[in-house]
């Protein structure tokens, strides 16, 4: 079958098109037939096939044709996002959000649009929702080449703007949990710009899955332009209605910072990546991948100042894990091992925080995806 966009597979705008079963049977039988005989046991072939079993049990499910829509709908919105993504899967990446009704000549749109040159020329590429007003100057400041666009197909709006119109890294979904997904998964940060519900949204959506564990660590930036008191304000409500209230703890706000310039900002993106890499669960074991290691001092301060963060035991510094088996290429990257107890995504962070602050005590290691 010709490699089609979600648009152009369901329908651009709330409508599905099906090929009649003649054109397709064929095809997807002997494609079938030849996953279910092959013999290979690797983890890829044995997903594929589960995924299979499931789909052939909807069949004799008794749920709606609503529902087989929206899970085959966001099975394709998925699987076209991956594929987009994929060959990029080696750049870092900021999203960025903001109201899509800041107008050009706004100081948000213009510190939106040099922050985004900035990121580029550090060698960032920015994800954005492809419409207007911050969105569309993420896109400006970044250039085509460095932007994708993530655009939710609305009633009302919107459509992607000039800058990423027709490029090829720009998808088209029609669920707000699959754009959430693709956002979130693909970046290495998120950068929050004044904006309305939507902007607000999607803040506590990220800070919520860093805070509950469902996401990595990433660092969050909230900009502001000079003069402008929008974020300040949202850090009084946390700081004087949520936190004295027990609702969050106090760590929780070093999630993120506030900026009111570009400079600093993309610094503190690029910062987060000194020494840190990378993080992952071998079984109840967390490994954080470093790109220098410690030295026997620091690595006892480690143990001594965030011992708080350990379930039990204390903290290793050792190669890969053989969990780890699937990531050649981080080998020789060292490796800070504990027993975390999931319940301070904050002074993970600060931890992460100290761990960048550390001199280089030896030449970086391992194949950096994150610089």
């Amino acid at each position: 079958m010709a490699n089609t966009t979600p648009a152009q597979e369901s329908g651009h705008l709330w409508t599905e098109q099906f090929s009649p079963p003649s054109l397709v049977d064929a095809e997807v039988l002997e494609k079938v037939r030849a996953l279910l005989s092959h013999s290979s046991d690797d983890l890829k072939s044995t997903l594929v096939r589960d995924m299979l079993s499931d789909v052939l049990k909807l069949h004799d499910t008794p749920v709606d044709l609503l529902d087989i829509k929206i899970l085959s709908r966001a099975f394709k919105e998925l699987r076209y996002g991956f594929g987009v993504f994929h060959p990029y899967s080696h750049c870092l990446k900021v999203s960025i959000f903001g109201s899509a009704r800041t107008p050009p000549d706004d100081p948000n749109f213009q510190l939106a649009s040099r922050f985004a040159r900035l990121l580029s020329q550090r060698g960032f590429m920015v994800i954005t929702g492809a419409g207007e007003g911050i969105m569309w100057a993420g896109h400006q400041g970044a250039g085509k080449e460095h932007s994708f666009g993530v655009n939710i197909m609305l009633p009302f709006e919107q459509a992607p703007n000039s800058t990423i119109a027709n490029d090829p890294k720009l998808i088209h979904l029609k669920y707000f949990f699959t754009r959430k997904l693709l956002f979130v998964r693909e970046s290495h940060a998120t950068a929050l710009f004044p904006g309305g519900f939507g902007t607000l949204d999607e803040a506590f959506e990220v800070l919520t899955l860093i805070q509950t564990g469902k996401a990595n660590p990433v660092p969050i930036v909230c900009l502001q332009a000079p003069g402008s008191d929008y974020w300040n304000r949202w850090f009084d409500f946390l700081n004087k209605q949520l936190l004295p209230r027990g609702l969050i703890s106090e760590s929780d706000l070093s999630l993120f910072k506030i900026f009111d310039h570009e400079g600093p900002a993309v610094e503190e993106i690029q910062t987060f990546y000194r020494n840190y890499h990378s993080i992952r669960f071998v079984e109840e074991k967390l490994v954080v991948r470093i790109k220098h290691s410690l030295t026997p001092a620091h690595l006892g301060y480690a143990r001594d100042h965030f011992g708080d963060l350990f379930a039990q035991g204390t903290i290793t510094q050792q190669g890969p894990l053989h969990g780890e088996v699937d990531e050649p290429k981080l080998a020789t990257l060292p490796r800070l091992v504990f027993s975390y107890h999931h319940r301070d995504a904050g002074r993970l962070r600060q931890f992460i925080d100290w761990l960048n602050s550390l001199p280089p005590s030896a030449p970086s290691a391992g194949d950096s995806g994150a610089q």
